[in-house]
Order: C-alpha cells, then structure tokens, then sequence
C-alpha cells in the first residue's frame, strides 16, 4: 500500500516574497529590491518572480543604469564598473518614481555580450503592481521599498560561478563575434580561468566585500542557495526588533565605516 508523497521540505522563494508583500488593498504598487553577488542568480530569481507572483510585474535592471563605457573612461571608473559610483542613480530614482506613480518609463537596455549599453533610446516599462529592482546595489539604492530580498551563496560559490559565467560569454563570442568578449574568445580554458580569477581578486570581490555582502543586513528576507543553485533556507528579518527601518545607503553607512 503506497502512502501519500511527503510534503517537499524544500524552501519556496517565490511564495516566500509572495506571503511577505503588502495586499494589493494596501498599496497600489509594491517595490522590491533584489540584491546579492554577481552570478548568484538573481535576473533568474527576477523572472520567476515575474511568472510566480499572481499579479503583474515590472523587472527593472539594475545594470540598465551602468554609466556608458565612455563616460567611465572618461572619468577614469572602467576598471571600477560595477562598484557604486559608475550607476547613474539620480535616472533609477527617476524612473521608479514614475513606475510607482502608474506612468510607463523608458530605461536603458544593457548587454552582457557588448559589455555596454545598447544603443538607441532604451525600452519601455509598463507599470506593474509589483516592480522588482534586481542588481547588484538595490538594496542600497532602492531605499523606498516594501520588501528586501538578498540572495546568498558561499564566496567559493560564487566565484565558481563567476569564472562559469566569464567562459560562458567566451564561448558565445567564438559563435557569434563582434562583441565585448572577442579579445578572450582565442583564449584556452585554463587561461580564461586564470584571467577571470584576476578579475575577480582584482574587481569583483572587492566590489563584493566592500559594497554588496554588507547591504545583506538590510533585507527582509535572505534567500540561500548551495553550488548547485538549489535555495536550501530563507531566513525572515521582518521580526527585527521595534525601530525605525534602515533602509538604502543611509541605513547602511552608519554602520559600515567607509561607505
């Protein structure tokens, strides 16, 4: 006699922020800000949002507000994109204000492949009930928000997936060329490895340690995931003791010297 299956004791991500956002009767348009390190995931995270939530949802990139390359090696920032100052956050701002007012907002598009923004005018974003900030700063940058998330593996992690996603690109740039990537595409495994570990030492974790592990103090809910991006726990914060929220750079600074 076979018995009823178990119930999954995997964590649902997607029903934990669903449970955790405000009803509809209580806000028109509900803002959350998707944050966590480079490669961990999080525009995957974003769409199964968008599909899983119930109620319309704009995804709003935060690398669409990288500064254009040019202006970066104008002002001496290339080999510091990424980190906070190279994000045009005064356009974010602007936007989302106009999403949360119902108006559409054209935003820029960016390209992994160029490594830039793609030229012309940008795409419009229809309003949605629920509009989710995804990047590597939101929640330092979002600070008007309903909802926090941060998505979490371990640096090795990481960084493994980091080098994956750098071979990755060198792989479609041999298929499809005339992109960013070209200059690594002749490289062999090992010494595209070695330069994307380079980048990381050099760049990526410093941006990581400095600028985005911290922010992790500031979600409602941190979501985390093991080598196989599997979400093995959500940890809730919104049972954080009485006080006023702290929420975006602000909140953050006052405790974290140097930022």
């Amino acid at each position: 006699m076979t018995g009823a299956p178990a119930p999954s004791t995997v964590p649902d991500p997607v029903a934990a922020v669903r449970d955790a956002l405000p009803t509809r009767r209580r806000k028109a348009v509900a803002v959350v800000a998707l944050a966590g390190p480079v490669a961990v995931g999080k525009s995957t995270f974003a769409a199964a949002l968008a599909a899983g939530l119930g109620r319309p949802v704009t995804v709003v990139c935060l690398d669409a507000f990288l500064r254009p390359n040019a202006e970066l090696d104008r002002d001496g920032l290339t080999l510091r994109k990424g980190f906070p100052e190279t994000y045009d956050v005064e356009a974010l701002t602007a936007a989302l204000d106009r999403l949360r007012a119902g108006r559409p907002t054209l935003v820029p598009v960016y390209s992994h492949l160029i490594y830039d923004r793609e030229p012309g005018p940008g795409v419009q974003l229809a309003p949605g009930a629920v509009v989710v900030v995804e990047g590597l700063h939101a929640l330092a940058f979002v600070a008007e928000r309903d909802l926090g998330v941060y998505l979490h593996a371990p640096d090795d992690v990481v960084v493994r997936w980091f080098v994956q996603r750098f071979c990755s690109l060198c792989d479609q740039a041999r298929r499809r060329p005339g992109g960013f990537y070209d200059r690594f595409a002749h490289l062999d495994h090992d010494a595209r490895v070695a330069f994307a570990r380079t980048v990381w030492d050099l760049v990526n974790g410093p941006n990581q340690a400095e600028h985005v592990a911290p922010t992790r103090s500031l979600a409602d809910l941190v979501i985390h995931k093991d080598g196989d991006h599997q979400v093995v726990g959500i940890e809730d914060h919104r049972r954080r003791a009485a006080g006023p929220r702290r929420t975006g750079a602000a909140g953050l600074r006052s405790r974290v010297p140097g930022l």
